[in-house]
């Protein structure tokens, strides 16, 4: 039996702008990801049949298993359909298992990426485990296929799992700027560093909701991007809060009156620090200016939602 331990860490979205709607009912977007220290631990195992064990009639059997007894652990899970898609893709002459455990932390339906960071692990680890040899790029064009989260996962994961040996690929990065389908990932050598607190009400937003709903011609802010990627490379704070904008908060502080208190009570708290919704939401995160910071706010919000987490960038 073979087996590797993945960390799959988060994301946010440091910036969110949505440019036009597409014939084929997608957006295209542009958008800064960074990831986060926060993580599930993905453990994959693979094991080929003694003789004359049973597979269930199928070469490669899957099994998923999780700390969250709710969650689905069929087709429904990113994860199990990693597994299916790289079994579909490279597969072929093998036999085995693949045993698929998930220590979840990120909060669930989050926009934080924590599904398509599982999905994202699984494909590292077959590579690994399979010895494919694919790179960081490779690994990307796999991703896109179950999700537009999961190939900034993959690159994230490649800088930080040093085991997985693809830190130094040119794709590997703790952030990007997503273009495109939000598949279209440039990365960058130099993303944020700092400590950062998330919470998340008890309800989920639908992305393909937050999205159809989106007026575009009501828009009246939008982020810089390229400037907030060169203040970025800079350390220019100040331009980085500026271009710190999320368009889909017209929709989902509108449609979700809970999201909007939670994005004024963590104002509130913290005064003129960025607050700002990650993804479609519903989390809300805001950037602190050292942990000490960062943990009071936590314990303060812990009051109100149970989801609070203090924690910081990779970079």
């Amino acid at each position: 039996m073979k087996q590797i331990q993945i960390r799959a860490y988060g994301k946010i979205n440091l910036c969110l702008d949505v440019l036009r709607r597409l014939e084929n009912g997608y957006h295209e977007v542009e958008m800064v990801m960074q990831q986060i220290l926060l993580h599930d631990n993905v453990s994959v195992k693979w094991k080929e049949p003694a003789i004359g064990e049973n597979l269930h009639g199928k070469d490669i059997d899957i099994e998923v298993s999780t700390n969250r007894p709710w969650l689905p652990r069929d087709e429904r899970n990113l994860a199990y359909k990693a597994a299916a898609l790289m079994a579909e893709l490279y597969g072929s002459g093998r036999q085995g298992k693949i045993r698929i455990d998930i220590k979840k932390r990120i909060p669930v339906a989050a926009g934080l990426a924590g599904g398509s960071g599982n999905g994202a692990a699984v494909i590292h680890a077959l590579n690994a485990l399979w010895e494919l040899g694919l790179d960081v790029s490779e690994l990307c064009s796999i991703g896109q296929q179950l999700g537009s989260d999961i190939p900034f996962s993959i690159m994230g994961q490649a800088k930080t799992n040093m085991d997985l040996g693809l830190s130094r690929d040119p794709m590997a990065a703790h952030c990007a700027v997503a273009r495109g389908t939000g598949t279209d990932l440039e990365p960058l050598s130099k993303g944020l560093r700092s400590h950062l607190i998330l919470t998340k009400p008890p309800i989920g937003v639908s992305t393909a909701e937050a999205y159809q709903g989106l007026r575009l011609d009501q828009i009246k802010e939008r982020p810089d991007i390229e400037e907030l990627v060169d203040a970025l490379a800079k350390k220019r704070f100040k331009t980085i809060q500026k271009n710190m904008v999320n368009v889909l908060e017209n929709f989902t502080l509108t449609r979700y009156p809970n999201v909007m208190h939670t994005k004024h009570k963590v104002q509130s708290l913290l005064k003129k620090n960025p607050v700002l919704m990650s993804g479609s939401g519903p989390t809300i995160f805001a950037l602190c200016r050292n942990r000490e910071e960062a943990q009071i706010a936590c314990e303060a919000l812990k009051a109100y939602y149970k989801e609070t987490f203090w924690t910081r960038t990779t970079c």
